[in-house]
């Protein structure tokens, strides 16, 4: 192989360090012109037979790895086998929680996620640890849940078959534990964006209302990260405003926009522009006089004026005059 300069009878001057550089370097190999192509030596030979061997015994460490992580994890007290009904054994929790940390960093990697839950680690997650009395166990479990589930439909599927969504859902709506109400958030917004599935099993469970209490929290991260799931799932998906409308979303986003002023109204704005945008019955409900929104829209305005860094909630709050105090309803748009 001529890359890098290398002659025939030299490996390159740098190896692949795993499986995904062996496959470059023959994607390489395979476009090269047959003028550059030269019979490969022994010792190239061996140095890639050998590194093939590395590469995938380093991804067989890391089922091992995940294996042992969830005999930890699937320990249970005398009496206490099988189903959802089962209880961790008695002992150190901290094991139980080094164990699902390794399986966070380890289920980062989609191949190892979908190895995870081959191996069933997904319905120990549903079963047991999301309801586990330990809070550090719980928000961990959310985690990964959470992890294993980004852009990975099948995995997805997996959690939303076992009930994760109802579970977390319930962390986010009821816990104690400020981080465990964070991270069950985490998970649902990767089992609701892009899912259709995990989407209709949020809207059946009522989820905007249980994301409408979480923006009323006095958590600020939590506040945050609630509107802007709410703004995207508008975006994403336009045909449940009327069920929002109904809900009285206009008027409890307004009540928040009220509150002491905050980085979080920058996402309670976005959520209420995405609303009302091509949407005339959410500008109608908007230009009642009872929410004074216009009046509080244009004093919101001059607190931020020369403030950089509150430019897009500034700019939220143009649209929003622009569109609801400027258009009659019918024509109402808004620039995406």
């Amino acid at each position: 192989m001529a890359e890098g300069g290398a002659g025939g009878n030299q490996p390159p001057r740098e190896h692949p360090q795993n499986l995904q550089g062996l496959l470059q370097m023959a994607i390489t190999a395979g476009n090269a012109e047959p003028s550059q192509l030269e019979p490969m030596s022994d010792e190239r030979r061996q140095w890639l037979q050998e590194a093939m061997a590395q590469a995938f015994r380093g991804q067989l460490e890391e089922v091992e790895q995940m294996k042992e992580c969830l005999r930890v994890l699937e320990a249970v007290s005398p009496g206490g086998e099988g189903g959802e009904t089962s209880e961790p054994a008695e002992g150190d929790p901290s094991r139980q929680a080094s164990a699902l940390e390794l399986l966070a960093e380890l289920c980062e990697n989609l191949d190892n996620a979908a190895d995870f839950c081959k191996l069933d680690g997904m319905r120990l997650l549903a079963h047991r640890y999301l309801e586990h009395p330990v809070a550090e166990l719980r928000w961990r479990a959310a985690h990964l849940v959470g992890t294993c589930a980004q852009n990975v439909p099948k995995v997805q599927e997996q959690a939303l078959a076992l009930g994760c969504m109802r579970k977390l859902l319930r962390l986010l709506d009821h816990d104690g534990a400020d981080v465990v109400r964070v991270k069950a958030l985490f998970a649902i917004s990767c089992l609701v964006r892009a899912q259709e599935g995990g989407l209709q099993q949020f809207l059946r469970l009522d989820g905007f209302s249980v994301l409408m209490r979480a923006m009323q929290s006095p958590v600020e991260k939590l506040k945050v990260k609630s509107a802007f799931l709410l703004q995207n799932l508008l975006l994403d998906h336009p045909e449940h405003k009327e069920t929002l409308c109904s809900m009285g979303m206009v008027q409890q986003l307004v009540a928040l926009i009220r509150s002491e002023h905050s980085p979080f109204h920058e996402h309670v704005l976005g959520a209420l522009c995405s609303l009302v945008t091509d949407f005339p019955q959410g500008v109608r409900e908007c230009r009642e006089p009872q929410l004074a929104l216009e009046e509080l829209l244009r004093e919101r305005c001059q607190l931020l004026q020369r403030q950089e860094e509150f430019q897009e909630e500034l700019e939220f709050c143009e649209r929003l005059q622009r569109v609801c105090f400027q258009t009659p309803p019918e024509e109402s748009s808004m620039d995406r």
